[in-house]
């Protein structure tokens, strides 16, 4: 009998699986499709030679992950590289504001009347980011603060609505970059704990910035399961599980999956039925002849680029998506350029580039045009640098993961009281109404990313029983 089975092999079941490993647990890890990866893949979507990720590619949670920095990845070949810039976010009068590695070149894009605003806001989280980043993504009782002080002062500047957040900001650059950093999670500005996300991806570019992987998002995940295999631990992929006497005898079994999914293969019938699902995405890969023609220099210089006129367009865009039910007409866009740092991704002289929009969960139509409308604005003469486009709405994300349901990429509504307590009101939310069967995906604190900390938390919960028994 096996100590631990781990389904899907995503970034945060892969940890999962690592952290049993290492303690020198039995581990299996099982996958549905013919790779590891789930949201951190990497392929040739559209021409040869052209490497994208399907999902998720600029990762400045997964740098700043203190999962990931515990582990040897490096020596299992992950490498980050750093473009110029972690982000700009650039206006339509051919400026931009940027997310610098430094706080004072990131207050000076915002002009003088925010300068100051802005690091009075950060610079104190800042100086305790390593503790303050463990702390937050630990939570729930996986572990005790390490420092409450910082962390109850964090949750009362993050806690209120990201738009009470912005009143600090006189001016409209500062507020709509910020807004840009709080739509990363698909939320509406005012929702509760918004400020929160904002904070602490714009605290995550200046402690250690917002890079992609080496070679393409793929190497996330087959450095994490190379480490396991040589801890021991077996993985199989083409393996899909319905139910759970599809896999073999164990201790206990870890879920990287969605809590319908789970619910559905464990038998757990209607127990996680008032878990929402968010709204979906429109994603395209693009393969580009040449380099996006920004019209703001800042944006050719960055990693990832918002897109957004202001706060209210961006605001305008999250509500139609989540709360109205249609597309956007100017969607807020984010988009990263890997190339721009690693040129292995196309062919010489050639760029690959990632965009998407915020859909209805479950949307079917296609905002190809209207994507591309909205990158003109920004980067005139866009579609004349197109090769060839990979295009994939809500049912093909879906199909591709069965963690995006409806195409929402972060396994669950990130707004109200579940961008916080997800996926059931719990002090142990990694523990299911079955004691040896586990949750470890996105639907699990401290939710969607590339991170592993899901994972590493639900691993905790799972050697603390093994261990008892």
């Amino acid at each position: 009998m096996l100590d631990a089975v781990v389904v899907g092999a995503g970034p945060n079941g892969l940890t999962a699986a690592v952290e049993l490993a290492r303690r020198d647990f039995s581990v299996a890890l099982f996958e549905a499709k013919d790779t590891v990866g789930g949201g951190a893949r990497t392929e040739e979507l559209t021409l040869p030679g052209f490497r994208h990720d399907p999902c998720s590619a600029a990762h400045p949670l997964g740098v700043n992950s203190p999962a990931f920095r515990a582990l040897p990845l490096a020596d299992y070949g992950l490498q980050w590289l750093h473009a110029d810039l972690p982000m700009a976010h650039p206006f339509p009068d051919g400026t931009a504001a940027v997310l610098a590695r430094s706080v004072a070149e990131t207050a000076a894009s915002f002009g003088a009347r925010d300068a100051g605003a802005y690091r009075r806001l950060v610079e104190p989280f800042l100086r305790q980011w390593d503790t303050l980043a463990r702390d937050f993504m630990s939570l729930p009782l996986t572990a005790l603060p390490r420092d409450p002080v910082t962390l109850a002062r964090f949750g009362l500047v993050g806690l209120p609505p990201s738009t009470w957040l912005t009143r600090r900001f006189q001016g409209e650059r500062a507020k709509t970059l910020f807004a840009g950093l709080v739509a990363h999670v698909m939320a509406p500005l005012n929702g509760f704990a918004t400020g929160a996300v904002g904070l602490v991806f714009a605290l995550a570019a200046h402690a250690r910035g917002w890079p992609v992987a080496k070679g393409g998002s793929q190497s996330i995940s087959d450095a994490l399961a190379a480490y396991l295999k040589d801890l021991g631990g077996a993985v199989h992929t083409d393996y899909e599980v319905k139910r759970l006497d599809d896999l073999p005898p164990a201790r206990a079994y870890i879920f990287d999956t969605s809590p319908t999914a789970l619910a559905r293969i464990a038998g757990f019938g209607r127990y996680y039925e008032r878990y929402r699902y968010g709204a979906g995405v429109f994603k395209i890969d693009y393969a580009l002849d040449g380099p996006v023609p920004w019209t703001a220099p800042e944006a050719r210089r960055a990693g990832t680029v918002q897109i957004g006129a202001d706060s209210t367009e961006i605001g305008d865009a999250l509500r139609a998506a989540s709360r109205e039910g249609r597309a956007p007409e100017r969607p807020f866009l984010i988009t990263v350029q890997p190339s721009v740092v690693d040129p292995s991704r196309a062919p010489e002289g050639k760029h690959v580039f990632w965009a998407y929009a915020h859909v209805p969960n479950g949307w079917t139509g296609d905002l190809t045009d209207t994507v591309e409308r909205q990158l003109e604005r920004f980067a005139p003469g866009f579609r004349d640098r197109v090769l060839a486009r990979a295009t994939a709405g809500p049912p093909e994300l879906a199909a591709r993961n069965a963690n995006y349901v409806g195409g929402d990429i972060g396994t669950g509504a990130a707004s109200g009281l579940q961008l916080m307590l997800r996926p059931k009101l719990s002090l142990s939310p990694y523990r299911t109404p079955h004691p040896a069967v586990f949750l470890c995906s996105s639907a699990t604190p401290p939710g969607p990313g590339v991170h592993g900390m899901s994972g590493h938390n639900a691993a905790k919960a799972v050697w603390r029983r093994l261990r008892q028994s």
